[in-house]
């Protein structure tokens, strides 16, 4: 095949082990006029490792919209870019959002070359539901925000994905498996298709353990996946949610659970377990 004029290619790079590049990604990357990485350094290493002299432009979060005047002008004089970022799939949690959302909606052509992506490989050994799941990204770096994100999505029936940094990892771990329950399954997966990967099933709870039992554990790369909550039931509906959250800011969590069990005739334990996804405070129960 030969390469398209004018047109994007939006190229998957390894996450770790550079056996895992397709014959078409070197090919692209071969032929384009240039590639627009999220590190030219990065990038410049994998470059190299394959013989590959193709000139690099920084294309990353502090300088994308700056760019992309001089991008365009580039696809319209007929060149064909290739973009990347330092590893795996373009746009998941990385850069290029706005340059492919622009190149689309001036009628631009933009072709993607698939490869490797950290968020399918952990999901492909994890052992959890994949028929839906959610990509959230990375969590917010701060407790609270974090657990707040979290209460949002305590009640998601779909399978889970977070990324997460080494400095992070053992405090979201912990707000996870306060939040969503420490008998929830998940997996860690760690340094995925490096040398030292590693990937652990088990509860939350069980997991903040084998996590601090090696402080080796909480270096690398992370993807967690959590299996989605169970099925709603009579008690976790939209109303009671609305009418539990008001009450708990105004009440402690025993008489806002006791004014909803009133009002709906819901029985207290499930309520009072929901109130808790929901921010309130365990106390002696009802």
């Amino acid at each position: 095949m030969t390469i398209e004029s004018g047109a994007l290619y939006v190229v998957a790079t390894p996450i770790g082990n550079l056996e895992d590049i397709s014959a078409r990604a070197l090919r692209i990357l071969r032929e384009v006029n240039c590639i627009a990485a999220e590190d030219t350094r990065h990038t410049g290493q994998l470059l190299r490792h394959f013989g590959i002299e193709t000139p690099l432009l920084s294309l990353h979060e502090h300088n994308e919209r700056e760019r992309l005047a001089t991008l365009i002008t580039r696809l319209r004089e007929g060149q064909a870019l290739a973009l990347v970022s330092d590893a795996g799939t373009p746009l998941i949690s990385d850069p290029g959002f706005a340059l492919v959302r622009e190149l689309r909606r001036q009628g631009l052509q933009v072709i993607p070359i698939p490869g490797a992506s950290s968020l399918l490989a952990a999901l492909s050994v994890a052992g959890l539901p994949t028929d839906r799941f959610a990509f959230e990204g990375f969590l917010p770096a701060r407790s609270a925000a974090r657990q707040e994100c979290l209460r949002a999505l305590a009640r998601e029936e779909r399978t889970l994905v977070f990324f997460e940094a080494s400095h992070r990892i053992a405090e979201t771990l912990a707000d996870l498996a306060a939040v969503f329950g420490g008998e929830r399954p998940a997996v860690i997966a760690r340094e995925l298709t490096k040398r030292f990967e590693e990937i652990q099933g088990a509860t939350l709870s069980e997991l903040t353990v084998w996590l601090a039992a090696d402080p080796k554990r909480q270096k690398g790369e992370f993807v967690l996946v959590t299996q989605g909550a169970p099925a709603a039931t009579e008690t976790d509906t939209l109303e009671t949610r609305r009418l539990l959250t008001a009450l708990l800011a105004e009440l402690p969590t025993s008489r806002a659970v006791a004014v909803v069990a009133k009002v709906t005739g819901l029985r207290k334990k499930p309520l009072y377990e929901l109130a808790l996804t929901l921010g309130g405070q365990r106390e002696p129960e009802p």
